[in-house]
């Protein structure tokens, strides 16, 4: 070795210098990539409805990390129930086993949030909690199988319900599956709000999987009377109905839960998103009956270790609590009413929205991409929808103000222009 070297070696050992690596370089390099082209803002905090980086930049958030973030960004309630149960304990034996009060109470105030079912049709009374809004998916059609004891599955073009194999088999596009293939088979599509298509249901269905609200599909919002007729199509074959409120519950669309605004009562309910206040944290919801079936034929027909995490579920209990207490949901309407007066434009062709879920239709891809890259340089955080790429997402922390609601406004137009 030249003797230069041996004097730089020996600098570097005694002044103990190392090659300093950004945070960015270490994200593209070990964090497994999803895309070629992340956002890749590095956020230091965030707080109520702003995300602030590391040069102490803030960022509007108008997606609410795509629908989590309801109650805000560490709304100090739901970061002092974590607190609290983190002093107590932590992870303590797989799901179902122990007692443990915060998925107790949880379970509690989640059946407490369903309005009573209409008739003789059994209350939703009873909860498995899971990790992920996927998760809850599985779970739900394990469960329509084994309860009905048939495999066929009806879901809409358009939807998404996770990313598993199970809940990638519902998935309404042919993109995200045919490099996945093979996935479950006995699964068929209908057109979300459309009466004919009702008619696919037959004896030999488990479940209709649907979203209420037809959500990556770019908030598609059908009528009272296709989810009556639905739901009156899946009594008649003996098929279950399972709502995917994944990203419409929690008080997103103007009411707790979506479903209560269309007359229907759900057979299973499926949560997450919203659900834990920025914990991640799932459910499904059935009614006794229908659950039980885990329970025997097989032992443990479905398990999970972390499913409500102890810490997950105080988080959620919060969430609810505040949700609930502080009727959040009540202000949506007036709040997407304000945003859709004041997005008026000519290039801003539709506005659709149930509740503070909305979708801002532009001409095309490339347009809209203009605009949300726009809107990031001035501090405003928008995104697209997977299945509707000229629509840009609007769903904001409910606790966003009138005045938030005008800024941001003010800078989706100015980015337009």
């Amino acid at each position: 070795m030249k003797p230069q070297n041996l004097v730089i070696l020996w600098l570097h050992h005694i002044l103990n210098i190392t090659v300093l690596i950004t945070q960015r370089e270490l994200f593209l390099k070990n964090v497994a990539q999803t895309s070629d082209f992340p956002l890749a803002l590095e956020i230091e905090r965030a707080e109520g409805v702003y995300l602030y980086d590391t040069e102490g930049k803030s960022y509007l958030d108008l997606i609410s990390g795509i629908g989590v973030s309801n109650v805000g960004h560490r709304h100090p309630k739901v970061v002092e129930a974590i607190k609290d149960q983190v002093d107590k304990y932590m992870h303590l034996m797989v799901y179902g086993e122990f007692v443990q009060s915060p998925q107790v109470q949880l379970a509690k105030a989640l059946v407490d949030s369903l309005t009573p079912s209409a008739g003789d049709r059994p209350v939703l009374d009873n909860v498995y909690f899971t990790n992920s809004g996927t998760e809850a998916i599985e779970g739900a059609m394990k469960l329509a199988k084994r309860y009905t004891q048939r495999t066929e599955f009806v879901s809409c073009y358009n939807a998404y319900h996770g990313a598993t194999q199970g809940a990638l088999s519902l998935s309404g596009s042919e993109n995200f599956k045919r490099n996945f293939r093979p996935l479950l088979p006995m699964t068929k599509n209908i057109t979300h709000g459309n009466m004919a298509d009702i008619e696919q249901v037959t004896e030999q269905t488990a479940a209709v999987i649907i979203e209420i609200i037809g959500g990556e599909a770019g908030v598609r919002v059908p009528t009272i009377a296709y989810f009556q007729a639905l739901r009156k199509k899946c009594d008649e074959v003996g098929a279950l109905l399972i709502i995917d409120e994944i990203q419409t519950g929690f008080g997103r669309t103007g009411s707790f839960w979506a479903f209560e605004q269309f007359g229907v009562y759900p057979d299973v309910i499926t949560s997450a998103k919203g659900m834990g206040g920025g914990m991640p944290i799932g459910a499904f919801i059935a009614n006794q009956k229908v659950m039980s079936v885990f329970k025997d034929n097989p032992i443990l027909g479905h398990i999970t270790t972390f499913g409500g995490h102890p810490v997950s579920a105080a988080a959620s209990l919060a969430t609810i609590n505040l949700i609930r207490g502080e009727k959040l949901y009540e202000s949506v309407p007036e709040k997407a009413a304000l945003f859709r007066s004041l997005l008026v434009h000519p290039k801003i062709k539709e506005v659709r929205n149930q509740g503070l879920m909305m979708a801002v239709e532009f001409a095309d891809f490339d347009e809209l991409k203009g605009i949300i890259d726009r809107a990031i340089e001035k501090g405003l955080l928008t995104d697209w929808f997977l299945f509707c790429d000229n629509s840009m997402r609007i769903a904001p922390p409910l606790i966003i103000t009138e005045e938030q609601i005008r800024t941001a406004c003010e800078i989706i137009l100015s980015c337009i222009e």
